[in-house]
């Protein structure tokens, strides 16, 4: 429930601001001035949407397989699906080096799951079925969609700051102009750092929903644990192939050397698993999080690792 409110928060503050905005520029200069950025960032966006779900199997090097390629992988997806209550999504395999899965589409019936090759080597088939849980939630609950929505309020920030900062007119209104573009930019800023918030809010939803639909805590947990410990061990190379599409992924790849230290508060016999026993210990502990960590959150597409699984310990009730 803390979650859905909020969601609901963050949406209620992101368009109260786009009502500010356009308040603000229709005071000043007329609402042509802000319809024209907000026109254009809705058809930009628009065409995202459209073709994102190409681009996005393009950038992660999918090849999707059929049910005689990859038979156990459809059999959970389709055990998931039906468990989340949509359709089964396409089922892809990525070609990416390092462990991961991710999940896009337009809507329900257009959702696409992939996996790198790396994950199928990594997990076992409960953590691989945890995993796959959480990115059948994002599709559920049309993740992709949310999130694209959010992206463009900060767009149309830009564009109006772009467009009021270098506006030519006379002298009085040039300073009008310059003085909500500056605000513009302003509300540019603090608008991604929420739109990060909501993308932080819909990773803790989908690990809630992968429980939901039958997955347990702790192979949740034990699957992100190894994912952080096996994109720790790639190159360096490796990892700067998932430089602007981290947001799909389980978790953040980039993330994983400065993950490593905090994880080892929660494997207590360093056996490289979270069981049962040990997410239970971990409701009840105080967990040391650095400074600098709190920070890199609030800049990231995903909650910080240790928070994330200590929610998952919330979720277990043996």
């Amino acid at each position: 429930m803390w979650l859905q409110v909020r969601l609901y928060l963050l949406l209620g503050l992101m368009f109260g601001i786009l009502y500010a905005l356009i308040v603000g520029v229709s005071a000043a200069f007329g609402i042509s001035h802000f319809a024209y950025y907000a026109i254009l960032s809705f058809v930009l966006v628009g065409i995202q949407y459209l073709i994102g779900p190409a681009i996005v199997g393009w950038a992660m090097k999918v090849k999707y397989v059929s049910e005689q390629e990859a038979p156990g992988l459809h059999k959970v997806v389709a055990e998931l699906a039906r468990a989340a209550g949509i359709p089964k999504p396409r089922v892809g395999i990525s070609r990416l080096p390092f462990p991961n899965a991710f999940a896009f589409g337009r809507f329900k019936g257009d959702g696409r799951v992939c996996v790198t090759e790396g994950i199928l080597r990594l997990l076992s088939k409960d953590e691989l079925r945890a995993v796959l849980g959480h990115e059948i939630a994002h599709i559920k609950h049309r993740d992709m969609m949310l999130i694209t929505i959010l992206s463009v309020i900060p767009m149309i920030c830009w564009y109006v700051a772009w467009g009021l900062m270098w506006a030519r007119s006379d002298n009085r209104s040039s300073g009008y102009a310059a003085l909500i573009g500056l605000g513009a930019f302003a509300l540019y800023f603090i608008t991604n750092l929420l739109v990060l918030y909501g993308s932080r809010i819909r990773e803790y939803y989908a690990d809630l929903d992968s429980v939901r639909i039958g997955n347990a805590p702790h192979h949740l947990a034990t699957a992100l644990y190894k994912l952080v410990y096996g994109s720790a061990r790639m190159p360096k190379g490796a990892l700067k192939q998932a430089e602007g599409l981290k947001a799909f992924f389980v978790n953040d790849p980039s993330r994983a050397w400065n993950e490593i230290k905090e994880l080892q508060q929660i494997d207590l016999d360093m056996s490289g698993t979270i069981d049962s026993s040990e997410l239970m210990a971990l409701r009840a502990k105080s967990v040391r999080i650095g400074t600098a960590d709190k920070l890199m959150e609030v800049f990231s597409t995903h909650p910080n690792m240790l928070k994330r699984i200590q929610h998952l310990s919330t979720l277990t009730t043996r």
